[in-house]
């Protein structure tokens, strides 16, 4: 939006019909084309939720203080505002907006409350449970390319609950076990799961449910495992920052023309596209 061909009445002539032009037209004067362009969407979704779902003073209070809770029991290990954006269901929608993926790669997931970066290196194919009443398994996964090629350096991070549901990190007195040299955002799903189809932060794909296995005698003397322990194989395809980013920009141009707006893309983000 060009401030400069917008007429606006004067702020003391605000009503319900010309807020939002006024406001848009206040925070369009930053300099920051892309800033510009966030606050022209947010402020004018947001005036239009209070004029369509004519938004009570008592709602907007009840929602500002709940706000203001949410702050309030954050800390510096709590994020409650990430946690909030989860349920919303908007952390993924973020995720999947800025991380496309191609038919033939692995889909992303969210990260999820109980990762840390704080876990203890452990080398390939060492036991990373604390747990001694959980039930062993083996996990054997690849990291390729498209191409088929494998990845080097990729470092993993493996977090999972243990007999009881809970996650290393909810323990204080257990390390935090699980980093591998090689860093990707992925999450796989049991199937059968009694919470498969009910996931709180919508993270739960068709493509990321799978199946165990049994370890066969083969198995067990490669990898040094026990026969008859649960296995599970995944293969996981990534693709590269360039060719993410190059799809990013593509469906971002395509989904901004069926709104009919004027665009371009700045630094592979959209902003106003004004004379």
């Amino acid at each position: 939006m060009n401030p400069s061909i917008i007429k606006v009445p004067p702020l003391k002539d605000l009503n319900i019909n010309n807020i939002t032009e006024n406001t848009v037209l206040i925070n369009s004067r930053s300099g920051d084309a892309r800033l510009t362009y966030l606050m022209e969407c947010l402020v004018t979704h947001l005036h239009d939720f209070a004029r369509e779902t004519r938004l009570s003073t008592g709602e907007w209070m009840a929602a500002l203080n709940f706000l203001v809770k949410v702050g309030q029991i954050s800390s510096d290990v709590r994020h409650e505002f990430i946690l909030l954006s989860d349920i919303l269901g908007l952390s993924l929608l973020v995720d999947s907006i800025n991380h496309p993926k191609p038919p033939a790669s692995t889909e992303g997931s969210v990260l999820g409350p109980f990762h840390t970066h704080e876990a203890d290196t452990i080398s390939n194919g060492q036991g990373m449970s604390s747990d001694t009443q959980g039930e062993p398994c083996l996990v054997v996964c690849t990291v390729h390319d498209v191409s088929g090629s494998p990845i080097p350096g990729v470092k993993i991070d493996i977090w999972e609950t243990d007999s009881t549901g809970h996650y290393d990190v909810q323990y204080n007195e257990r390390a935090r076990l699980g980093s591998f040299d090689y860093f990707m955002v992925r999450a796989l799903y049991i199937r059968g799961d009694p919470y498969e189809s009910s996931d709180a932060v919508f993270g739960v794909k068709q493509s990321l449910i799978v199946d165990f296995d049994t370890v066969d005698t083969a198995t067990a003397k490669q990898y040094g495992v026990t026969k008859g322990i649960k296995v599970l194989r995944h293969d996981f395809v990534l693709v590269s920052d360039k060719e993410a980013e190059k799809l990013r920009d593509e469906n971002a141009l395509a989904e901004i023309k069926k709104l009919g707006k004027r665009v371009k893309m700045l630094n592979h983000l959209p902003v106003p596209d004004v004379d």
